[in-house]
């Protein structure tokens, strides 16, 4: 016996979801303990590295087929059905929309989250504990990035650093949170006001900032910055590091996988957290610059 475990995040045009994920593990979590033999099966969108792909399993391999979570219906299952035909397929923490379906009847075996007629269950994603707030928690990245300030003219390089950062944050294990610092009241996407922009910094691990006021209005609140100037030589962004003290900077020639790792480490080390928590207690910024406003005016 050797069972085979799939799920909307296993089909070639699938939308995978945490959850779809998380009911996928729930289930291998119980097979392991039960000591029955299985393998899982990604698209080749989230196959993990050294998983097995859909498209490579040999259906002749498995004496069962197990489909989690999702609705239990669709030509992707269809296909799976026809696939493991000679297979004993079940269907478990699915959703059932119509039992005459011919889809969802397919399965020999089918136990329902939710069903006409039927008490629901709570989703089996739900059984697999959040992640805490350990040491191995995954961190939540706020990044800010600019596009082309043409005021800096031929020392820009924000193409080639934005197309590097995105390289980067792509293969990043962390939840990364695309921000921006500009306001629009008419687009929830967007924050409205300053506080809203405050709010989410203030929940962040670390502030990646391509952004001077990125870095400035992170350190004020005491949040580590690792700020990217994209103008070779140094413009706004490495001028405000350095009214800072601020060394998480990396200048536009010298943007490297290995640089943005190194001072990404430093940011979520106690030494960064420091650093950062020290700037916030700082004095209040900008009293040389009000007073010269004031004997201006004067």
């Amino acid at each position: 016996m050797r069972a085979l475990v799939v799920g909307w995040s296993s089909v070639e045009h699938g939308e995978a979801t945490a959850g779809d994920v998380l009911a996928m593990r729930a289930v291998t979590d119980t097979l392991t303990a039960a000591g029955i033999a299985h393998d899982v099966a990604w698209s080749a969108v989230m196959r993990p590295a050294g998983g097995l792909a859909l498209v490579d399993a040999d259906p002749h391999a498995y004496s069962h087929l197990v489909f989690c979570c999702g609705p239990a219906t669709g030509a992707p299952i269809a296909d799976l059905h026809e696939a493991y035909a000679h297979a004993t397929r079940i269907a478990v923490g699915v959703s059932v929309l119509d039992h005459d379906d011919p889809v969802t009847a397919g399965f020999h075996t089918v136990i329902a989250r939710d069903e006409p007629g039927a008490t629901p269950h709570r989703d089996l994603s739900a059984r697999i504990q959040a992640a805490g707030a350990g040491p191995e928690r995954t961190p939540v990245l706020g990044v800010y990035l600019t596009g082309e300030q043409g005021e800096y003219g031929a020392s820009r390089r924000h193409d080639a650093v934005t197309g590097a950062l995105t390289d980067w944050l792509n293969r990043l294990d962390a939840a990364v949170l695309p921000l921006d610092t500009r306001l629009d009241p008419r687009d929830w996407r967007m924050p409205s006001t300053a506080a809203q922009v405050d709010a989410v910094m203030a929940r962040v691990d670390v502030v990646v900032t391509m952004r001077m006021h990125g870095l400035a209005l992170a350190l004020r609140q005491g949040v580590p910055v690792l700020a990217v100037d994209p103008v070779a030589g140094g413009g706004k962004v490495t001028a405000q590091a350095r009214a800072w003290d601020w060394a998480a900077l990396i200048d536009a020639d010298d943007v490297s996988p290995g640089t943005l790792q190194s001072r990404l480490t430093w940011c979520l080390s106690s030494a960064g957290r420091d650093a950062a928590a020290e700037r916030r207690d700082w004095p209040p910024s900008g009293q040389d610059q009000l007073d010269r406003l004031l004997a201006a005016l004067r």
